[in-house]
């Protein structure tokens, strides 16, 4: 596959895999891709648990559909991320960031105008949406054959340093290098968000995977060979909309604009 076509086709997967275990080969392939990264001082700060157990894996999908049911019901997903969300194509095409939720499940699709109010959260607790975006999370993770654990080197991951910084850097160049591999195996790969929102949930996969004191998980991901045929989620979590270039890009200091490259 020719390079550019590689990030073209890049995206998360939504949606289910195969059941298929993923070959150690194309492990193999994914890790080394991952570690070719650039690094500071060729620190190589990087981490990565792989996770093929069943029965890990079936904890870890009940820790984040148990942590997708707390934020959404108590409201705290929506008031942190509601300016990321568009619900029409006309805001979308202004802005060319965010989510554009033009597909929703029945379930949701009265909230629609509700978004956001206390009103529209207190209907959605009723009728126990909640629960079942949360169980739906559950069954989406828990049907990977493969999860990905990345850490960072407490030794370079820093926060209040310049190291904490370029080890940040460092690893999402790594997953960078990971995420475009997946495009070449026919895989997909997700970000499991949810646990990240629940600080105590978080807690519960660390000991789970038994993470030392000197490392710290910085995320966790799914992966998987893709099926023939994709069908969009309910939710789709995931957008092919970018800011053109005229919205993101200066020429020669901040104050101009950089024109003529939009499409």
């Amino acid at each position: 596959m020719e390079f550019f076509d590689v990030i073209r086709k890049r995206k998360t997967t939504n949606g289910p895999f195969l059941p298929d275990p993923v070959s150690g080969e194309h492990q193999r392939q994914l890790i080394t891709a991952a570690g070719m990264a650039p690094s500071q001082l060729n620190s190589q700060p990087w981490r990565f648990v792989v996770i093929e157990d069943h029965e890990t894996i079936g904890r870890i999908a009940g820790i984040s559909g148990e942590s997708m049911t707390q934020v959404m019901a108590e409201g705290t997903f929506f008031e942190r991320y509601k300016r990321y969300f568009r619900f029409t194509e006309e805001e979308m095409d202004v802005r060319r960031d965010g989510m554009l939720f033009d597909q929703l499940p029945p379930l949701l699709r009265p909230f629609t105008n509700k978004a956001f109010t206390p009103s529209g959260q207190r209907l959605m607790n009723s009728l126990r949406v909640p629960q079942k975006l949360g169980a739906d999370n559950r069954k989406l993770v828990a049907g990977s054959p493969l999860l990905l654990g990345v850490l960072l080197d407490r030794a370079e991951y820093r926060p209040r340093e310049l190291s904490g910084f370029y080890s940040l850097f460092s690893m999402g160049a790594a997953m960078e290098n990971l995420w475009l591999t997946t495009v070449e195996l026919n895989m997909g790969i997700q970000f499991i968000s949810f646990p990240m929102e629940v600080p105590q949930n978080w807690e519960r996969i660390v000991r789970l995977l038994e993470v030392p004191d000197d490392l710290e998980l910085m995320a966790v991901y799914r992966l998987g060979y893709l099926p023939e045929e994709q069908r969009r989620p309910g939710i789709d979590w995931s957008s092919r909309h970018r800011k053109r270039p005229s919205q993101y890009v200066f020429r020669g200091t901040c104050a101009t604009p950089q024109t003529g490259w939009d499409d």
